[in-house]
């Protein structure tokens, strides 16, 4: 069963080695089984990771009693929400190769013969997960599970709404002691927010992955079931190292077409598109905008979770969770059902008993809420080489939209001018120098997004950025544009008043300028001053790649 420990532990030659895992108090006999990589991101900072000690030794005990021997080690982790607003969400995508990179670290330095990675927020589970497929060692993920919804006059309410407050606040739409009520009742306890966000997003796609076993998406961070899933996780990773099966094995390009469609399904995160693509060049699999504009077409959306209707991750886990879901979309041959995964049984043999126990959350394949998917890829004069929108967080009438362009280099002033009452109906949002290499980071735009909602302008004004949008985010609320705007493209030659013509349907995003005006503008083009002037950010504005690549580093 030992691969990649027998280079630190056996023969003479290791004797030093051998004498360090003593003086840590392991015995003999723990050295000559499996040395496995319990990679726990627990912090007292994050809520979805405050509990994460907890099941990171529920971890521990299944490898254990599996006959391996688990071995704790640390992994950093940003909370979106906490870092949303300020210079601390540059830090946020960017953590993401930290860790994968950390990740790394630890298990070739070590000899690690497996992992168990114990993630659950935005960047910290594809991190991990990118870190599986560089290494391609056998891998099960088991996150933290998501935060129940808080309640507010008899309805669920999660993070969301907390943002959507400000807003209503700022435009007087609701009182102090209204702003209080949602402050102190919408995240009752620890887990990962508990709408559709990035989050949740990530944890349900690594399920369809393989990588997780089922359950791992959906299930509540407080249930007795997410400790058993922990144990059965560290069970499930002595399977795969005893039959020797890696990481790619799992993770291959039938396996993303797999999560992509399930992505679709769900109506997950625009982020969730960022992170396929990483985790994606990490496995060795060719994967493009291109590839995921041609899945949203063919695949319905069948869940309208939070923010993009009233229900909630708890609600999916009742309803059947991923398992259900990926049961209605191989009823229409969507997904490959004889793909392996971490339980040593195929996609098809986990779902085989999945029931959709509420077509309300999770609506029958032949009964979605549209039969394209939630996510669609636009391209345009302004995004030659795409953009993102999580369709299925759009309404209707703002799917198509055609209005005058409100243009703010940075999200502070565009948020100022927002809570200003600067930003009127039909107006086009214009967020620019805010992606990977601009911000540097490509910061999330949940305040500028909630502030509208808050507003009740969600249905009538668009934001488009180079940046991106929280998955807590809904409206026509278009991000990832690329080229961005720091590496010369479009969006930087938008001037205020120009027309933004935007029809998601039909998946364009333009500037309805000629091209003889566009160059005329690049060639008299002045760019100000952006970016990060030190620190570990400034490095990786140097090395980052565009949001059509997946922001992974050069």
């Amino acid at each position: 069963m030992k691969e990649r420990s027998k280079n630190v532990m056996q023969g003479v030659e290791r004797v030093p080695n051998r004498s360090l895992f003593y003086a840590m108090g392991y015995t003999p006999e723990e050295l000559e089984r499996p040395l496995i990589g319990v990679v726990s991101a627990h912090s007292e900072v994050v809520p979805g990771h405050i509990h994460l000690d907890k099941l990171a030794e529920a971890v521990k005990a299944g490898v254990s009693a599996a006959g391996g021997t688990p071995i704790l080690v640390p992994a950093i982790g940003v909370c979106d929400g906490i870092a949303m607003g300020h210079e601390g969400m540059k830090y946020s995508l960017p953590s993401r190769e930290l860790i994968a990179d950390s990740v790394e670290t630890m298990a070739v330095g070590h000899g690690f013969d497996g992992l168990v990675l114990v993630p659950n927020c935005d960047k910290i589970v594809p991190g991990m997960m990118m870190a599986a497929a560089r290494l391609d060692i056998p891998a099960v993920l088991v996150s933290g599970g998501p935060m129940m919804a808080g309640h507010l006059g008899g309805e669920e309410i999660s993070l969301s709404k907390t943002f959507e407050a400000v807003g209503a606040y700022k435009a007087g739409l609701i009182d102090d002691a209204a702003l209080l009520e949602v402050e102190m009742g919408s995240c009752p306890g620890c887990g990962s927010c508990a709408g559709m966000y990035t989050a949740n997003s990530m944890n349900c796609l690594a399920e369809a992955l393989g990588i997780a076993l089922p359950g791992n998406g959906t299930i509540p961070a407080v249930s007795g079931a997410r400790v058993a899933l922990a144990k059965r996780a560290g069970a499930a990773i002595m399977d795969l190292v005893a039959r020797k099966v890696t990481t790619r094995q799992i993770i291959n390009e039938k396996s993303v077409r797999n999560a992509m469609a399930c992505d679709m399904a769900l109506g997950c995160s625009s982020n969730s598109v960022l992170h396929l693509l990483a985790i994606a060049k990490e496995a060795g699999v060719p994967l493009t905008l291109r590839d995921i504009n041609d899945m949203s077409p063919v695949t319905p959306n069948l869940c309208h979770l939070a923010p993009a209707g009233p229900a909630h991750i708890q609600d999916l886990d009742a309803a059947g969770g991923v398992p259900a879901v990926l049961a209605e979309l191989a009823k229409a041959g969507k997904i490959d059902t004889g793909l392996p995964t971490c339980t040593g049984k195929t996609v098809g043999e986990n779902i085989a008993g999945a029931k959709n126990k509420n077509p309300e959350v999770i609506r029958p394949i032949e009964n979605p809420f549209s039969e394209s998917g939630g996510i669609a890829v636009l391209w345009g004069n302004i995004a030659q080489s795409g953009a993102v929108v999580k369709r299925s967080a759009v309404a209707p009438e703002m799917l198509q939209h055609k209005g005058p362009a409100r243009v703010f280099n940075g999200e502070d002033a565009a948020i100022a001018a927002i809570y200003d009452g600067a930003i009127k109906p039909g107006d086009v949002v214009v967020i620019r120098y805010e992606g990977p290499r601009g911000g540097p980071g490509m910061r999330e735009m949940l305040n500028p997004t909630s502030a509208l909602a808050g507003m009740k302008l969600d249905k009538e004004v668009a934001l488009i950025t180079d940046g991106r949008f929280s998955g807590a985010s809904r409206g026509a609320s278009i991000g990832h544009v690329s080229p961005e705007a720091a590496s010369g493209g479009a969006i930087g030659l938008i001037e205020e008043g120009d027309t933004i013509a935007i029809d998601i349907p039909a998946g364009t995003l333009n500037v309805l300028v000629d091209d003889a005006e566009l160059e005329k503008r690049r060639a008299a083009y002045k760019a100000p001053e952006f970016g990060a002037k030190g620190g570990w950010l400034a490095r990786y504005a140097r090395l980052v790649a565009g949001a059509d690549e997946g922001a992974i580093l050069k």
